[in-house]
């Protein structure tokens, strides 16, 4: 083997000091390396039993959330009565309060897991800061090194064997340099990760917290629908059931009016200025699907006078009161409205209209609370509202909470203040030519 001595002295120097940077040898830090990582392993060991031990009871809560669900489902099946009414906008009390322990807990959960990486990336920027320390320690030795003669270098060692002995530990050193600088590498790599993970964790903690608000405020709603309920009927079930028919008249009496209107529009819509049927054209607005009415000449839309043979406009998803209600795709919102605001017109209730990319718009109906306003963008299965009991919606009877989606080819469709109706009197309100009425199933 012929190496010049002068970098045989300099691999030599550097072998010694290899071993603490394979090894990573302890480096002094204002408190003991050692000491604060058994600390921070044990710290994180409490923390990820806490995370399991939170997770544990989300799923508890989760499943008594189902329970309420069925049995708000259950007091929906039964006959329209007050008593029945009551019922179920308890139960959905109870749930919503489920619902905030659930949030509660989540938030809980995301502040132990922000803690559990920002003690994971400590680490790993310790770490790394130790290598840096080795490197450092062995670029001057080196530099060292240079300054040495080759007699001084020979005679560094005892006999020519130990010499050679030296010279066949640089394969191991060659490997040992590839490892640790591989080491360094990944733990670059490994704490970027960690950093990434702590923003979209602490934005999901943000999210949290803003659903926190919200389900608050439904719960508010929720108090107050049953206070009106008991107000307007003075508990008396003559006078709910006078009510219920008041409402069925004039909801009726406003979906003939909107579809004598609606008959009479031509706007122009260029069928290849939006998609053809297909699957998966739009996602699902909720994340648990239960159809409670379809598109067209269903069995309720055939008995009623509300749609006047022109079948229901949309697609009825069971909804209890709180549920997320998702963008079916990217897309503006092109605008928002309450017809509850106009005394006497039960149609929508709170809605959201967006107009997406691919000439589709879609509609969703009966929310408790919108999280969006006109103008806004919004992305594929942002939370856009909430569903809720607001337009013309029954707490116990055939429909339920639910949530009403309609699709429309956009050309076809605007926002009017429906100056005009006899119920719905200056209520803003979406509407559109009966052609740009579309069935959500087939793009779903």
């Amino acid at each position: 083997m012929h190496l010049p001595f002068k970098k045989l002295s300099h691999i030599l120097v550097t072998l010694s000091l290899l071993a603490n940077l394979v090894n990573v040898a302890p480096f002094v830090f204002p408190l003991s390396p050692t000491v604060a990582h058994a600390a921070d392993d044990t710290t994180i060991d409490t923390i990820k039993k806490n995370i399991d031990t939170k997770n544990a009871q989300i799923e508890a809560l989760n499943q008594e959330i189902n329970e309420l669900n069925n049995q708000i489902q259950s007091t929906t099946k039964q006959a329209q009565t007050l008593k029945s009414a009551i019922s179920t906008l308890d139960a959905s009390r109870t749930k919503l309060s489920k619902d905030i322990q659930v949030t509660q807990t989540k938030v809980g959960t995301a502040n132990l897991t922000i803690e559990q990486l920002g003690l994971e990336m400590d680490d790993k920027a310790r770490r790394i800061a130790r290598n840096k320390v080795v490197l450092a320690d062995t670029i001057r030795n080196i530099n060292q090194a240079e300054e040495s003669s080759l007699v001084e270098t020979v005679l560094a060692y005892k006999n020519v064997t130990e010499l050679w002995n030296e010279i066949e530990s640089l394969n191991r050193f060659q490997i040992g340099l590839q490892e640790n600088t591989a080491t360094v590498e990944d733990l670059k790599e490994q704490l970027a990760q960690k950093q990434a993970e702590n923003v979209a964790q602490r934005k999901k903690l943000l999210d949290l917290q803003n659903q926190l608000v919200d389900q608050k405020k439904i719960v508010e709603t929720n108090k107050t629908d049953k206070s009106k309920l008991l107000t307007s009927t003075q508990s008396q079930e003559a006078a709910y059931q006078k009510q219920l028919a008041l409402k069925k008249q004039q909801a009726e009496a406003f979906l003939q009016e909107l579809n004598a209107y609606e008959s009479q529009l031509k706007f122009i819509i260029d069928p290849t200025s939006y998609p053809s049927s297909g699957k998966g054209i739009l996602h699902w607005p909720l994340q648990s699907v239960y159809v409670t009415q379809y598109f067209g000449d269903t069995e309720f839309a055939k008995t009623t006078n509300a749609y006047n043979g022109k079948g229901h406009n949309g697609v009825d998803f069971r909804a209890s009161a709180g549920t997320n209600v998702l963008a079916a795709l990217d897309g503006t919102v092109e605008g928002i409205g309450n017809t509850d605001a106009v005394p006497g017109c039960y149609s929508y209730g709170k809605w959201v209209l967006i107009r997406h990319d691919n000439g589709l718009s879609t509609l969703y109906a009966h929310l408790s609370l919108q999280k969006v306003v006109a103008g806004q963008r919004v992305k594929t299965g942002e939370v856009i509202g909430y569903s809720g009991y607001t337009g013309y919606v029954v707490p116990a009877g055939p429909s339920g909470a639910h949530l009403h989606f309609g699709v429309y080819a956009t050309q076809g469709v605007k926002i009017v203040q429906y100056t005009n109706s006899i119920n719905c009197k200056n209520a803003f309100i979406p509407v559109a030519d009966l052609k740009a009425y579309l069935n959500p199933l087939t793009y779903l």
